[in-house]
């Protein structure tokens, strides 16, 4: 799926040879035609302001948004466990489903970058790579609600997302993602604050006893035996679970 590897791309740093690859990326959303009319073209738009608009603005403005503000962290288990230790194991068990995927990344991001693990959605056959994109739809629907609010155009990225997951996520989980703090950029005092934020619960098992045996490490770590309650479909391939339910977050 050529269209998760444009996806990936619009949403790592601007560079020259992004800015320069602005109509192949284009032409491929075009061509596969997977997204639906709206998000095609939300998707151009932001290929438009990033191919017309000054390289170091495009850069900074992608640093304020997605590298200062803990809320807009485009590493998926920074939603999830924060800097609990169930990170590490989390990150193990990505590393795993990566290797067993015949997956080598070429960058140096953690495993749960979230350029990265679209890329290697991308090379999964598409009823796999649908899946796996659906599973973390809590954290891509919030992320895409938080830059609505802002106006930015990075807002069409996981709108499209969601658009090809063919994911409605739960409204009570969202809301409690989104209730978490968002500070802007510049407000330094708020971020240091969200920065150090205690451990939050949420998902629909958030009140419960035992609110961690849905966590994403645990399911993670369950990537080759089916869920709870679900048989694998035949023929299907690794199963992963990276969702958002009853997950800690520090």
């Amino acid at each position: 799926m050529k269209t998760l590897k444009v996806l990936s791309a619009l949403l790592t740093y601007p560079t020259p040879e992004l800015i320069a690859a602005a109509d192949e990326l284009a032409a491929v959303l075009d061509s596969e035609k997977l997204l639906p009319k709206a998000e095609r073209m939300a998707l151009q738009a932001l290929i438009d302001d990033l191919a017309s608009g000054d390289l170091l603005d495009a850069q900074e403005r992608f640093i304020l948004l997605f590298d200062r503000t803990r809320a807009l962290s485009l590493h998926l288990f920074e939603h999830v466990h924060g800097e609990s230790r169930d990170r590490g194991q989390a990150m193990v068990d990505l590393i795993k489903l990566y290797e067993d995927g015949g997956y080598t990344p070429t960058t140096k991001e953690l495993p749960d970058f979230l350029p990265l693990f679209l890329e290697f959605a991308a090379t999964r056959p598409p009823a796999e790579a649908i899946e796996l994109i659906g599973q973390p739809g809590h954290v891509i629907a919030a992320l895409r609600e938080r830059l609505a609010r802002r106006g930015s155009p990075y807002a069409a990225i996981f709108a499209s997302l969601l658009a090809l997951a063919k994911v409605k996520p739960d409204r009570e989980t969202l809301d409690r993602l989104l209730a978490e703090p968002d500070p802007e950029p510049d407000d330094l005092e708020a971020l240091d604050a969200a920065w150090e934020e205690e451990e939050v619960l949420f998902g629909p098992g958030a009140a419960a006893e035992d609110c961690g045996k849905d966590a994403l490490s645990a399911k993670l770590r369950q990537a080759r035996r089916p869920a709870p309650g679900l048989e694998p479909v035949p023929g299907s391939g690794p199963r992963t679970i990276v969702s958002s339910s009853s997950a800690p977050r520090t």
